[in-house]
């Protein structure tokens, strides 16, 4: 297992806690946004901009209990249009840090314990230390638009030449029913034979009264 770089500002030290239940501590933490943050080539919180968390951690008989909120900047694009889209996203979220001797009763955990944990995603503390960055970015990515608009009644663009309708509503392209294309191909290939037809017996007409 990888330890955990206690630098990392995702990373917090509960050691002021204490293991006693019914402990409670505030934190609040400013933070640059790591990469993952978000929906690839759709719309996520940008690396490095600024994530504001506010935590309570509360000291249980399983663990620590981590309830917190996270304010950030998110960017995208349009899927309509295609314009830049940009929002601000709070997110709530709530997770359960065990102690690493113990399972979710509470007890001493033995190592087949362990392993049904670990494939049920249960987090855990390294010593005084847990990671938030698993959970939060879970928080953040549910919370994002699978399909973000720049705004709910974008009308997109035009199918035709690609030309932005928002600034043209009223935009349109005069196009004939390729349904009918072919039958007025006919119509006027008709046209043109009774036209021929025509001239052909006016020259017969002025020959007979020659």
């Amino acid at each position: 297992m990888n330890r955990l770089d206690h630098r990392d500002p995702l990373v917090f030290d509960t050691h002021e806690l204490g293991r006693r239940p019914g402990s409670m501590r505030q934190v609040s933490r400013t933070l640059p946004a790591p990469e993952g943050f978000g929906i690839e080539d759709v719309i996520g919180v940008p690396v490095g901009s600024e994530i504001a968390l506010d935590l309570r951690l509360e000291s249980v008989v399983e663990g620590v209990l981590v309830t917190g909120t996270a304010e950030a900047d998110v960017t995208g694009e349009c899927v309509r249009c295609l314009e830049p889209v940009e929002d601000e996203l709070d997110v709530e979220f709530q997770e359960l840090y065990y102690y690493p001797e113990t399972d979710e009763r509470g007890r001493a955990a033995s190592k087949d314990d362990e392993s049904d944990e670990d494939e049920d995603e249960t987090y855990r503390l390294e010593g005084d230390f847990f990671d938030l960055q698993p959970v939060l970015r879970d928080a953040v990515v549910l919370a994002l638009p699978l399909q973000p608009v720049c705004r709910e009644d974008c009308l997109g663009l035009c199918s035709v030449c690609g030309a932005l309708l928002n600034e043209d509503p009223d935009h349109h392209h005069d196009a004939v029913d390729p349904r009918w294309a072919a039958l007025q191909g006919l119509s006027a290939g008709h046209g043109d034979e009774g036209d021929e037809n025509s001239d052909t017996r006016e020259g017969l007409a002025e020959n007979q009264e020659k």
